[in-house]
């Protein structure tokens, strides 16, 4: 192929495309779904330590705190209670104990503290 020569553009699916928005869009709710599920802790006690912590374990969407309790807080959006509970597969549950306890490792206020994960 010559430097003149232009390759063809990709063809996008419009499939491909579809799952492209519908992803973004999941992750748009997903997002507004942690700051409703923030401000429905803070008003029922709870301070929240941090948003979206990152670990080698895995990612915690909440971090709150109430008393002696640290909840590791998993927000899960779905159209039903039954829905959002098979959404919390074991091995990420698994996963969220493990970077709460590294992220409470890491933290020395936070050590004292009982571990706990919530969903909401």
């Amino acid at each position: 192929m010559t430097r003149l020569e232009r390759r063809p553009a990709p063809v996008r699916r419009p499939k491909a495309a579809w799952r492209q928005a519908k992803g973004g869009a999941a992750f748009k709710s997903g997002h507004a779904a942690e700051w409703i599920a923030a401000l429905w802790l803070m008003l029922r006690g709870y301070r929240v330590l941090g948003f979206r912590l990152k670990s080698r374990a895995g990612e915690i969407d909440l971090l709150v705190c109430r008393g002696p309790v640290l909840a590791v807080v998993e927000v899960k959006r779905r159209a039903t209670m039954k829905a959002a509970m098979l959404a919390l597969k074991p091995d990420q549950h698994d996963r969220l104990i493990a970077a709460g306890e590294a992220i409470r490792r890491n933290r020395p206020g936070l050590q004292r503290l009982d571990l706990r994960i919530d969903m909401v």
